[in-house]
């Protein structure tokens, strides 16, 4: 058995045009129902997720509809109680650093929607809801949108350390070393609240030496031209001698009007502990973008399969 990327969930990188993330708590006040809830969920989604990507003309294959959704370690234990799990699916806990922390958060079901047409998002979202809300409450739910040129709300280009499409599967997708979740994800969500007045004085150079590129070309600096904790030195995770990748995107977000802006960070991993070394290296080493934000959540969630899925909806997770 091996890897097939078209039995995954949407765990690739397109941020798309308009994004939303959604984040709930299962109520945990009646555990049979909620297990009933989530096996008409995970047939009814896959339903809806077709139906959209008919409905939608302007929809493409490199634009439509693409959808993510997973469980959190607590919520597979409330869930399917019986069943195995994921080898690295863990409940995240608060990482620091010696002058910052990345903060634990609540987050039982996690939903990463996106599409060129905010029509489809919002109807992927409400009718998901109507399977979903007598079980849940929400915890957060937050809207992002393509910045110009697709890049990061600090004007530099997202993800350029990020594998291509083309070799993505083998940097997001689990592989035969847990075969019974083959073709799952590792998903990790963290929302960051940005201080961009502090960031918006700061030199263009000054900006460069932060974030380790040049920010209208997108060419890295040399090592001796950053500075020593810029992002892309300080997210840098190797293993055995060899950097590691995941699939990253950062999708901005803000309210303008009341100055409250940030980005949403999604990391999809082959493994978790890949994801969990460059966040502690971050913390380590006082990654320069820490200096400006506010860390506002952040939880770990396995994305399953669709033949995963599958399973769920015929009530094997159940038994």
């Amino acid at each position: 058995m091996s890897i097939n990327p078209d039995k995954a969930q949407d765990v690739w990188k397109d941020a798309g045009e308009h994004v939303q993330f959604t984040v709930l708590k299962l109520n945990r006040d009646n555990q049979k129902a909620a297990q009933e809830a989530i096996q008409e969920f995970a047939d009814r989604s896959q339903a809806i997720i077709r139906s959209l990507r008919i409905r939608d003309s302007h929809l493409t294959a490199v634009s439509g509809l693409k959808v993510a959704f997973g469980f959190s370690n607590h919520a597979w234990d409330y869930l399917f109680p019986n069943q195995p799990k994921p080898h690295e699916l863990e409940t995240y806990q608060t990482l620091s650093g010696p002058e910052y922390s990345m903060p634990a958060t609540d987050g039982d079901l996690f939903f990463h929607i996106r599409a060129s047409n905010e029509a489809v998002v919002y109807e992927a979202q409400t009718q998901f809801m109507r399977f979903l809300k007598s079980i849940t409450t929400v915890v957060d739910e937050t809207k992002g949108f393509r910045y110009f040129e697709g890049r990061a709300i600090i004007g530099f280009i997202d993800g350029t350390e990020a594998p291509g499409v083309e070799d993505s599967a083998a940097y997001a997708l689990i592989g035969d070393e847990d075969q019974q979740f083959i073709n799952g994800s590792y998903a990790f969500g963290q929302k960051w609240q940005h201080h961009m007045d502090f960031w918006n004085h700061l030199k263009t150079e000054d900006q460069e030496k932060a974030v380790g590129r040049e920010k209208f070309t997108d060419i890295e600096l040399e090592d001796e031209d950053k500075f020593s904790n810029a992002h892309n030195v300080a997210s840098k995770f190797e293993k055995d001698g060899e950097e590691q990748k995941i699939i990253r995107m950062n999708v901005p977000f803000s309210n303008p009007a009341a100055g409250q802006t940030g980005t949403y960070f999604i990391g999809y991993a082959r493994h978790w502990s890949i994801t969990k070394g460059m966040l502690q290296n971050m913390l380590d080493q006082s990654d320069f973008l820490l200096k400006f934000s506010e860390i506002l959540s952040g939880q770990l969630f396995f994305i399953p399969s669709r033949e995963t899925l599958s399973q769920i909806a015929d009530g094997h997770f159940n038994q």
